[in-house]
């Protein structure tokens, strides 16, 4: 048998001069890709139930035993929560709403709404899955409940929405937010809980639809009391690239627990494995000997998308390993999409090298850790001499995405015949991976600090499992690499391209072929004839879905400028331009598109519109005119000279001209035609990267000095039409910047947001900069972005 008890001298947890990332808005400790993805949203491991990125409860339990008492040290059990009138989610419902404007106080218990229509929550529209498809801009929703006279511990406001909303109780305001979506349970104050009354009472919705997918549902419940437990006390966290690492006291005993998710990018066969690593160190405190048990849960969440789905659970023995598996009894395969949207099919694993002292199972205990928890594990005496055991979490989601029309699997399923074996093959491998992932987290650090300084390197250990977490690696009909993204906490759309942009600096550093994997799909949409428009589709499908463009607008100049600078950049990365050859027909189509209409764009959607359109867009033709003149320098690669020299001398001219018209004095304009508006000029770091040259060092100068007086205490406004900002693009207009002390001034307001944000939640990279909240987005693959200056350092060397 092999033995469980090992030397351990507390390396992983040494704080080194390459890891000292101790803060974050949320912990990654799961992550893999969009469905199985659990994070702590709390500083303390053992403060906060874990939790999905969407919000939604996926609970891992930790506790350790020493000498008979219990110590939590990771999780909180979910609190039970009472349904008052519960949400779709919970229960189905019937209600009254209308989409025309009603007259009068329409969220009053008086109210008449007898003459609206009938009908079944959830409301949205027909991409959202509702029970009751809403097709017009606004609507408005009654609910009647009755409540009897009980006392409330805590009232909880379930609601998930997109976009504008507004709800009532007994016709007073509750709760609003504005632009884009939310699934939240928000905590109500007791001045809130007095407007219940007893008997009859209305809960009264409101939601505005601003575009694309929209939804509204909400339910009251009373949050119950947790259970007293005692915890053990927090003494450090250490964040890397791929491993959070935290330290406890227990008493008399040290505790050390590591969670390692082995996305090292230059290995497909490691990186694609959906695992990760727990591994738990032990020894004692003050030179005595300790009786130690160690228990651990993971919930059966993790493998479904609502609280009342079936799941069945096995616990058996194979190959020296002691399995947990679960999964929801209907197993219904890719039958779900959208964005707030966890996983029903496949299967949970939880696996530990099989021993005398190992018991998993449902074995019913009165104990307090035997009521949360399936795993325990008897350490025996533990002494100042450490020991440490490992286990491993993993999730096999049989098919991953719908790909025009064809079910695909992850890529780890080509060198493996199932879970088990894969399992078996990763615990083998721990230590060698380990190791790796040890060295690979230094260079990161190491690389980035040359880079940009260590609040970049910092960033840079934030962003990277996020960002590559909102991937799957997919296996492909022709065994090619797919790598899906999904647009997290917006529309759910798969294979978004003003996604992939943004997040295209980390896989160009560490491996094109990935980016290939998310550009190429788009590419073949055109080809192939499925998608017939002179410029790139916006996206292709609902994740997992992949069988054509369902965003409801599409993104002309936006998409085409994308694509054609993301195939350059593969080709500057690669050293040749082979990928370019592959796909030249639908590139030079893409391109006359951007002759045609990029320099002075027309009134439409771009990635930059959150404050609403813009015609005549001084950023978006900023992206035209480096798209033309990144297809002239690979056509130039390819040795086609007179298409080189053609659009060479076009960018050129429409560079010259935007100058010209752009000019606002001390900088440049957010419209050709609006003068004293700005805005981020961050397009423009592909002149810098690929060197076109386009635009000459006063235009950078100009700009960074004027972008430096517009400063708030968590950034750079985004345009000067609000205060708000996306982060991913302030580390790419820092990157235009001639020297560290203007890069530096740019992104240390951003590493603030990161650190002092008071939304507890995976990075987001839509926030405000005066006060450091979200406005939306968050667990983004765009912050993948935030290694552009690193990309910038290698592409220099």
């Amino acid at each position: 048998m092999r033995k469980l008890f090992l030397l351990f001298t507390f390396e992983f947890l040494l704080f080194t001069s390459y890891a000292q990332v101790n803060k974050a808005p949320a912990y990654p400790l799961v992550v893999h890709d969009p469905y199985f993805s659990i994070w702590s949203f709390s500083d303390k491991l053992n403060e906060s139930t874990t939790k999905h990125w969407t919000g939604k409860d996926h609970s891992l339990i930790g506790m350790i035993g020493v000498d008979g008492t219990t110590y939590k040290f990771l999780g909180e059990p979910p609190r039970t929560l009472k349904p008052l009138i519960a949400d779709a989610e919970m229960q189905p419902y019937t209600c009254r709403f209308t989409e025309t404007k009603p007259l009068g106080d329409w969220a009053s218990t008086g109210f008449d709404d007898s003459k609206w229509q009938t009908g079944k929550g959830m409301f949205g529209t027909s991409n959202a899955d509702p029970q009751t498809i809403w097709t017009s801009r606004e609507i408005w929703i009654r609910r009647e409940f009755d409540l009897q006279p009980e006392k409330i511990n805590e009232l909880v406001l379930k609601t998930k929405y997109d976009d504008n909303v507004e709800i009532y109780l007994n016709g007073e305001k509750i709760f609003n937010a504005g632009c884009c979506s939310g699934n939240r349970e928000i905590i109500l104050s007791k001045s809130i809980e007095q407007k219940l009354r007893k008997g009859r009472n209305v809960l009264a919705m409101y939601c505005e639809n601003t575009g694309g997918t929209a939804y509204i549902d909400a339910g009251l419940y009373d949050r119950l009391p947790p259970e007293p437990i005692q915890q053990a006390t927090q003494k450090s966290i250490v964040i890397t690239a791929t491993q959070t690492k935290y330290e406890f006291n227990c008493g008399p005993v040290a505790l050390a627990v590591d969670f390692l998710s082995p996305l090292l990018m230059n290995d497909l066969g490691v990186y694609s494995r959906p695992i990760t690593y727990i591994t738990f160190g032990l020894k004692s405190n003050d030179g005595r000997e300790h009786n130690v048990k160690l228990f651990f849960d993971a919930a059966e969440e993790i493998a479904k998308n609502r609280p009342p789905q079936e799941v069945k659970t096995e616990f058996y023995k194979k190959g020296g390993i002691a399995f947990q598996k679960f999964g929801t009894v209907e197993q219904a395969v890719l039958k779900k999409k959208g964005d707030d949207v966890r996983i029903d099919w496949g299967y949970s694993y939880l696996a530990i090298r099989d021993g005398k002292e190992v018991r998993l199972s449902y074995s019913p205990r009165s104990d307090l850790a035997g009521k949360y928890c399936k795993l325990e594990t008897d350490y025996g005496k533990v002494t100042t001499i450490a020991s440490e055991k490992t286990i491993l979490l993993a999730y096999d989601d049989l098919y991953s995405i719908q790909y025009f029309g064809q079910n695909l699997q992850a890529w780890w399923k080509k060198n493996f015949s199932s879970a088990e074996e894969m399992i078996e093959k990763s615990l083998d491998e721990f230590k060698s991976i380990e190791e790796r992932c040890d060295k690979f987290d230094k260079q990161l650090y190491d690389d980035a600090l040359r880079a940009g300084g260590k609040t970049y390197a910092d960033l840079c250990v934030l962003a990277y499992r996020q960002s590559l977490a909102a991937h799957k690696l997919v296996r492909g009909p022709n065994n090619e690499i797919l790598f899906p993204q999904k647009e997290n906490f917006s529309n759910g759309s798969i294979w978004t391209v003003d996604v992939t942009y943004p997040s295209a600096p980390l896989t160009l550093i560490y491996n094109p072929a990935l980016l290939k994997g998310m550009v190429e799909p788009l590419m073949y949409y055109s080809e192939s004839g499925k998608w017939t428009k002179p410029f790139p589709a916006h996206d292709l499908g609902t994740y997992p879905l992949a069988n054509g463009q369902t965003y409801p607008e599409d993104m002309p100049v936006e998409e085409a400028g994308n694509m054609i600078i993301l195939t350059a950049a593969i080709c500057k990365a690669e050293n040749k331009f082979d990928f370019a050859k592959n796909h030249w027909d639908v590139l030079s189509r893409w391109v006359e598109f951007l002759v045609n209409d990029g320099f002075d764009p027309a009134n439409q959607l771009c990635t930059d519109d959150f404050a609403g359109h813009l015609a005549r867009n001084v950023n978006l033709s900023m992206k035209a005119i480096v798209g033309i003149a990144a297809y002239a320098q690979m056509a130039k690669g390819l040795n086609k000279r007179g298409e080189a020299g053609k659009y060479h001398n076009i960018a050129t001219d429409y560079a010259a001209r935007w100058m010209q018209m752009a000019d606002d004095g001390d900088h440049y304009s957010l419209t050709f035609d609006k003068k004293g508006t700005w805005s981020q000029k961050y397009n423009l770091v592909w002149d810098k990267l690929l060197e076109l040259n386009l635009f000459p060092e006063s235009v950078y100068n100009k700009e960074i000095k004027y972008y430096l007086t517009k400063q708030n205490e968590f950034g750079l406004p985004l345009d000067s039409r609000r205060t708000y900002t996306k982060n991913d693009w302030i580390l790419w207009t820092a990157t235009l910047a001639k020297d560290q002390k203007d890069f530096e001034a740019l992104i240390r307001p951003v590493y603030k947001f990161a650190t002092e944000t008071p939304t507890r939640v995976p990075l987001s990279d839509w926030h405000e900069t005066t006060d450091g909240k979200q406005v939306g987005f968050q667990a983004r693959s765009v912050v993948g972005g935030y290694f552009i200056k690193m990309l910038e350092y290698k592409w220099k060397k």
